[in-house]
């Protein structure tokens, strides 16, 4: 592998995390709103920070949003896993000395919550949340950040995710980008430069 840097997405590609954001997401506007939607009119949600997200869906008190949100996802915690196979893939991939990193939507108080409790977070070198950089995916903003936190060049870096967003900010970087397939999200639309059906697969790209 020509890579040094394997940089992940979380939600979606290392995490098993659709269901909790999205139910949560509808009791937040049902609670704020009065309004019921349909959960697949929500999918647009997946992969942007939260605070977008409530934007563009007419929410006004966007701190009392992101903080039900929050509340309710915790409240789902229990919908919540690793994918199949993630564990090992980390271990073996920084048995192999690769630096590891996460380029997330989620803001810091959100990668702690929702990512920390599953015990991998040390495997990683370097983390990028929303608050590291000026601009979310899919601008190229959190992987320049990523770039100029760990001095490294493109051409040493891919990033694996699962959603255009993630596809665009790796494009705009001038980064390879791997495309995480296990999550089942619909990715018609994405021209990836590898595609990866499970997660042991990027052991042997």
């Amino acid at each position: 592998m020509k890579y040094k840097h394997i940089v992940f997405d979380i939600d979606g590609t290392l995490l098993d995390s659709e269901q909790a954001d999205l139910l949560a997401l509808k009791r937040v506007i049902l609670e704020l709103q009065g309004r019921e939607y349909e959960i697949n009119k929500l999918r647009f949600a997946l992969g942007i920070p939260s605070e977008v997200a409530l934007t563009q869906l007419g929410i006004n008190d966007i701190s009392k949003g992101c903080q039900l949100w929050n509340s309710y996802m915790k409240e789902l915690a229990d919908t919540m896993s690793l994918f199949s196979g993630i564990r090992e893939l980390i271990i073996e991939l920084k048995t192999r000395r690769f630096q590891l990193g996460i380029i997330t939507s989620k803001n810091r108080n959100e990668y702690r919550s929702d990512f920390i409790p599953f015990g991998i977070d040390s495997f990683f070198d370097t983390v990028i949340t929303i608050e590291d950089c000026l601009l979310p995916k899919p601008s190229a903003e959190p992987m320049l950040s990523y770039l100029k936190k760990t001095e490294s060049i493109p051409q040493e870096v891919i990033y694996i995710g699962d959603t255009s967003y993630d596809w665009e900010c790796a494009n705009n970087s001038g980064v390879d980008f791997g495309l995480a397939m296990w999550g089942g999200y619909s990715t018609k639309r994405i021209n990836a430069l590898y595609s990866f059906k499970t997660p042991e697969e990027i052991l042997f790209f």
